[in-house]
């Protein structure tokens, strides 16, 4: 239980984090709240969940049973009449409920998240959180309306360097620069008061001989906010779909064919990603045991490759299921049928071939290529101590 948590934690933490720094860039450049990022962030964590459980089992599973085999306890077990299968008792217990955990969250709570994260960003560059100005850029504010701003102070209460140009339809223009200012609000809820003070205004028009200069102490000029359109209802995207919406969608004939070959190529998606959840067992106890007298690593970085890249051939194989170049179902049922059968082979060698490593030749090579760097080291070394006069330490030394 603590490998399993702990890695689920640290697997989330990583995500999340890599993903925190690209919305807070995203964030700040749209103007928004920094409160906003903590709210896409935990409309992403179901995402997350959803690769971090399959890991988070695996090598919860594989380093429990690499402590029995290190420690020669997983010896006393087999010897007293204990076979593998029975000692994966619990672990399928955990995998089994895992399993039904990760099939509510990409079947249900997934799909709703991830459109609650894109109204978020929807919010962001419609200026629905009151998005400021950016600073330093010519801003299109309202209809015929550029404002730009220097410098910024206490959170945009104070502003320095104002320019201001507004045209109207029958061709009047109103060019205004200020020292300072600052955003008001009023009665209308559409509409924001700018107001400017210590600065300069030139009004022209068509008719006029020339522009007229006005210098003012305080000036304010009203500016109509934009209206902010209306979000997309949930299911733009083939992820925000339900599992009971995506099976309606694929039985609708009246669908277009690429509807609902997207549609099941998702359905199938969702389902071999949590079937496989009951794979993971027999991975982790054939990857989990190292040959004798070793104490080799190897089968625990293979263990998050083989989960990783078969998540990642699944995706592919949405993706060409979903254009209809191939069958969905055939698509995303084959590559789990291979990896099953690879998987259930590597469970055979551990388990019944005495003396077996399903992963043996890799092992073999790891421990070898170890000794060749090893080797190349001290080759160096020995070279280092020889361009500078020491003499080489013996073997005794």
């Amino acid at each position: 239980m603590l490998p399993l948590l702990a890695t689920l934690a640290i697997a989330a933490s990583l995500l999340l984090l890599e993903k925190m720094l690209n919305l807070f860039d995203f964030v700040a450049a749209e103007g928004g709240p920094v409160s906003v990022v903590w709210r896409m962030l935990a409309n992403l964590v179901p995402e997350y969940l959803s690769l971090g459980i399959p890991i988070g089992l695996l090598l919860g599973i594989l380093l429990a049973f690499r402590r029995l085999a290190t420690s020669s306890e997983l010896d006393i077990f087999r010897a007293v009449g204990m076979s593998y299968f029975r000692l994966l008792r619990v672990p399928f217990m955990f995998a089994i409920a895992l399993a039904a955990v990760n099939f509510a969250i990409v079947g249900f709570i997934q799909p709703s998240s991830r459109y609650l994260y894109e109204e978020l960003r929807f919010e962001l560059r419609s200026g629905a959180f009151g998005a400021k100005v950016r600073v330093g850029e010519f801003n299109n504010v309202g209809k015929n309306l550029t404002v730009r701003i220097e410098e910024s102070r206490n959170n945009g209460n104070a502003l320095s360097g104002l320019f201001v140009f507004a045209q109207s339809n029958s061709g009047q223009t109103i060019a205004v620069t200020a020292e300072q200012g600052q955003f008001l609000r009023t009665d209308d809820p559409d509409t924001i008061l700018l107001r400017l003070e210590k600065g300069t205004l030139v009004h022209d028009a068509p008719n006029y001989k020339s522009p007229r200069v006005l210098s003012f102490t305080s000036h304010d000029i009203p500016i109509p906010l934009p209206k902010i359109e209306s979000f997309r209802t949930r299911g733009g995207k083939d992820r925000e779909y339900l599992i009971t919406e995506l099976i309606q969608i694929g039985l609708d004939a009246q669908k277009p064919a690429l509807d609902r070959n997207q549609a099941w190529a998702n359905f199938h998606f969702r389902l071999v990603e949590v079937a496989m959840m009951l794979l993971l067992p027999f991975l982790a106890l054939a990857l989990a045991i190292p040959p004798k007298r070793s104490t080799s690593a190897l089968g625990v970085f293979l263990s998050i490759v083989m989960v990783v890249t078969y998540h990642k051939i699944n995706e592919y194989a949405e993706g060409v299921g979903g254009m209809g170049i191939v069958d969905p179902f055939i698509a995303l049922w084959v590559p789990f049928l291979l990896f099953a059968a690879l998987i259930l082979w590597m469970y055979h060698i551990i388990a019944h071939v005495p003396g077996g490593q399903p992963i043996g030749a890799l092992e073999v090579f790891a421990t070898k290529s170890g000794k060749w760097v090893k080797r190349l080291f001290r080759f160096g070394r020995k070279s280092r101590l020889a361009t500078i006069g020491m003499p080489a330490p013996s073997a005794e030394t």
